[in-house]
């Protein structure tokens, strides 16, 4: 998401780049049918991602993609970073460098906890993060209510299933949401020392270098097949580049406000991916837990006026 996440959930965590070509040719889309098509881009490049695991560790799939959203952010933004380390502070890079610290762990996580639960309850615990952002940035009495819905949503998930989940699976999907929190906070920070994408590039770049180790040791020889690699490059479309130019068109046309609420349907499509493309039946219980923390989502949105974001 290069788009400084304003305390509501939540805005995406995509990293790719737009462009007023792009734009242009979405003008005519209603903004929430971007914002839905952002979300079904969003999923189905996880569940192909998901899907590679048999082939390549998560570790190495969420490299390929992040490689591929680094690349085609820093192409875009190269006149900007040939002149970055002498025209910006060393406070200002630090804060850069760790968006892409919290990139890479968000990223990371995320992908593992796919490797071990379904892919709508791992969204769904993910959720955590920025709805905890957006409910301590309103200091609203209410929104301990919607606190309370969410908590109770994710007992109900890790209760759901027939034997229930893996709960190292679980904690993974509770530190990424942990890295969207901070990525929320520190994309804010960087959207205020850097123009443009210029940090977010920068951030990018240190996020796939932290992730590039332990995706080469894991993935050794195979992340140089051509068939992965080019897989690798769709999930990285799906997931950062094309959800992004969505909704950074999106968001020019309405409220950033609206944009939150919508964006709570991400776990319910996340739970349809994965039992259209994964399999991944749920039961009821569990369907239901992931309506409780949609609707506290939705419910710390309302009423709130989140800050502009800066243009990227």
């Amino acid at each position: 998401m290069a788009l400084a996440e304003a305390p509501g959930p939540p805005l995406r965590r995509a990293h790719g780049p737009g462009s007023r070509s792009r734009a242009l040719s979405l003008g005519s889309v209603p903004p929430p049918a971007l914002i839905l098509l952002g979300i079904v881009s969003v999923q189905v490049g996880a569940g192909l991602a998901k899907n590679l695991f048999d082939r390549l560790p998560p570790s190495a799939v969420v490299t390929l993609r992040l490689l591929t959203s680094a690349i085609v952010l820093a192409f875009v933004a190269r006149t900007a970073l040939r002149t970055l380390l002498r025209d910006h502070s060393r406070s200002n890079l630090l804060v850069a460098a760790g968006l892409g610290l919290a990139l890479a762990t968000m990223n990371f996580s995320i992908y593992q906890s796919f490797a071990r639960i379904p892919l709508g309850v791992a969204v769904t615990i993910e959720f955590l993060g920025p709805l905890l952002v957006a409910i301590v940035a309103s200091r609203r009495p209410r929104d301990l209510l919607w606190a309370l819905l969410a908590g109770g949503g994710v007992v109900m998930l890790a209760r759901g299933g027939g034997g229930g989940l893996d709960w190292a699976g679980v904690a993974y999907a509770l530190l990424a949401g942990a890295g969207w929190a901070a990525y929320i906070l520190l994309t804010a920070a960087t959207g205020r020392r850097f123009s443009g994408s210029t940090g977010l590039a920068l951030a990018s770049v240190v996020g796939t270098a932290a992730v590039l180790p332990l995706g080469v040791a894991s993935g050794g020889a195979a992340m140089l097949d051509p068939e992965l690699l080019l897989i690798g490059l769709g999930v990285g479309l799906l997931s950062s580049v094309i959800p992004y130019s969505l909704e950074l068109e999106a968001l020019r046309r309405m409220p950033a406000r609206v944009f939150g609420i919508l964006m709570s349907l991400e776990p319910a499509v996340a739970a349809l991916v994965g039992v259209l493309i994964l399999g991944e039946v749920l039961s009821g219980r569990q369907w239901a837990a992931i309506v409780c923390v949609m609707a506290a989502c939705a419910g710390a949105t309302l009423g709130q006026d989140p800050p502009e974001a800066p243009e990227a």
